[in-house]
């Protein structure tokens, strides 16, 4: 079976991974190159301890999960399981959060300030903290290069997809620079650009304006062991020394539809928050980046069969979390194949007719 990916980020270098080990033929389109939108300036954190609900919580669990299997079957380094140290909230807005996420049965502990300087001995220490264990440190670039090399995958980059060829009311594959490319199934997991690609086969996906800035300082010795959420700053230390942070304020909360400063104001603020959270390390920021974050309308994920038949779409925010699961729940269906019980009630609220009229 011919299948046309239309996105080389971490969702589409994942399907293609899936796809790949169940016996598709791959062909992965890319206007740009592999990872060159919201996936190559993501922060990078894979967790379940922020969720919309509890079916949202569930999702984002097993595919935490998904990414045990991911490495075991794939033999990345590219995912570290570092956990996370979490005290962004206070009082009691810090109790309800440890007795929510205890409630739905996340792996936690609460670690006071001895604890805490133990674990972290270079950052400004909180009185207390959550310690989620089953958390990872994502290198989204990394493992979107290895995954779309270890996939077999054609791979062609550099080449706008112009439109979807359908025929009879079922895909035959996608306009591209000189002439049409063949295909049984595609799959639209474009990010931002999904919603004008799929509007010109009559699918409606809903996207907010989410723009992201993150921030990378100049590699300094390693300092970090975790992922750290504080009080209005999230961050981390990458393999290469670099401290990686989203310039926004409760990165995870943030529904911003404008970037409010300069990005070079952005870093400063930043940088101040990050230099008051370690304060004996000499920091300096080398580079600022921006991206919209592919967020559906109502903050969901979008993920299934869509519009004429043979079409698909996976598009969510964050893509980080969810991409493996993603891919292994559409991988099946595009190839026609079962899903368990599990696997159908994890992914119902997650489809993309709920948008159409």
């Amino acid at each position: 079976m011919q299948v046309v990916i239309i996105g080389a980020g971490i969702i589409g270098a994942t399907l293609a991974y899936q796809l790949g080990s169940i016996g598709a033929q791959v062909t992965v389109i890319d206007a740009a190159g592999p990872a060159s939108g919201a996936t190559g300036r993501s922060f990078g954190w894979a967790n379940a301890s922020f969720y919309a609900d509890e079916a949202h919580y569930r999702l984002r669990r097993e595919s935490l999960h998904a990414y045990r299997c991911l490495a075991a079957t794939s033999g990345v380094s590219d995912i570290r399981w570092t956990g996370c140290l979490c005290w962004e909230e206070t009082g009691d807005a810090f109790d309800a959060q440890a007795n929510a996420l205890s409630a739905l049965g996340y792996d936690l502990r609460e670690i006071d300030r001895a604890a805490f300087a133990e674990l972290e001995p270079n950052v400004s220490p909180p009185k207390r903290a959550l310690m989620f264990n089953a958390e990872a440190a994502i290198e989204p670039v990394a493992l979107t290069q290895t995954l779309l090399a270890q996939s077999n995958a054609r791979l062609m980059f550099g080449c706008r997809v112009n439109g979807i060829v359908v025929e009879n009311g079922a895909v035959r594959g996608v306009r591209v620079p000189g002439g049409t490319l063949p295909a049984d199934r595609v799959i639209v997991a474009s990010g931002t650009g999904s919603q004008a690609i799929l509007a010109d086969v009559g699918v409606h996906l809903p996207m907010l304006d989410r723009p992201g800035v993150i921030l990378k300082t100049k590699p300094v010795a390693a300092i970090l062991n975790h992922i750290l959420v504080a009080p209005g700053q999230e961050f981390r230390q990458l393999p290469d020394g670099t401290i990686l942070a989203p310039t926004a304020a409760n990165h995870q909360r943030d529904d911003s539809d404008h970037v409010a400063e300069r990005l070079d104001q952005s870093a400063e603020i930043a940088m101040e928050r990050l230099r008051n959270l370690i304060p004996d390390t000499a920091l300096e920021w080398a580079s600022v980046s921006l991206a919209q974050r592919p967020v559906p309308q109502d903050g969901l994920p979008v993920i299934g069969a869509c519009g004429p038949k043979g079409l698909f779409t996976s598009v969510m925010h964050s893509g980080i979390t969810l991409a493996p699961l993603a891919a292994e729940i559409l991988s099946k269906e595009v190839l026609d194949q079962s899903l368990t019980n599990s696997q159908v009630d994890l992914i119902a609220p997650y489809r993309p007719d709920r948008f159409q009229s």
